[in-house]
């Protein structure tokens, strides 16, 4: 990737120092699970420009079709990482990255990471419905293993829905501290030995 920078340095395309955010920006965004490596460089590319840019200008500037930061672009858009604006006497899109990171922050957390959290939720519910309904197995083994798995399950919901309301606080802009996440937690381990 240094080969390429340099190249586009040489080129004049991108100055040094954009070229590394946009790399770097790029790399993170690529292990993040919510963006792909393009959208992190069309973001910070867009992040360390004053001034609007059309499509064409972030493709020239990336070195990519038109067609493929457009589709990126769309993804950004709809996370509001980036939002479209208009130039005057300029009929094509422009784009400015945002830069509320608290606004951005709370959308990509209620979206991915609370939607996450919330499948786990599901899982363990359906899960601890079908044990509870599945009777087939009698004697002590089988009750055991059931009793291992209610315990197991439980402790796996009681920490999600920590975690769940947690995200959920911070969404709504509320403080939440990881001190308070391991009160909840520690509060709630005494419930779950009275359950056994």
């Amino acid at each position: 990737m240094t080969y390429i920078l340099n190249i586009l340095y040489i080129l004049n395309v991108v100055d040094v120092v954009t070229a590394n955010f946009v790399d770097g920006i790029g790399a993170a965004a690529a292990t993040s699970g919510v963006l792909s490596q393009l959208q992190g460089r069309i973001f910070a590319l867009l992040y360390l420009t004053s001034d609007s840019l059309s499509l064409d200008e972030i493709a020239d500037q990336l070195q990519q079709s038109k067609s493929n930061i457009s589709v990126n672009i769309r993804g950004l858009v709809e996370w509001h990482l980036v939002r479209r604006v208009s130039v005057e006497r300029s009929r094509k899109d422009h784009y400015e990255a945002a830069t509320d990171f608290w606004l951005v922050m709370r959308e990509i957390m209620e979206r991915r990471f609370r939607w996450n959290l919330r499948q786990v939720l599901t899982t363990v519910a359906e899960t601890g419905r079908s044990l509870s309904a599945d009777t087939r197995a009698a004697g002590v083994q089988a009750a055991e293993k059931r009793t291992f798995i209610n315990e197991r399950l439980e402790r796996m919901r009681t920490f999600f829905e920590v975690v769940d309301t947690s995200v959920g606080a911070f969404a709504a802009g509320q403080a939440v501290t990881p001190e308070t996440i391991q009160n909840v937690i520690r509060m709630a381990a005494p419930m779950l030995r009275r359950r056994r």
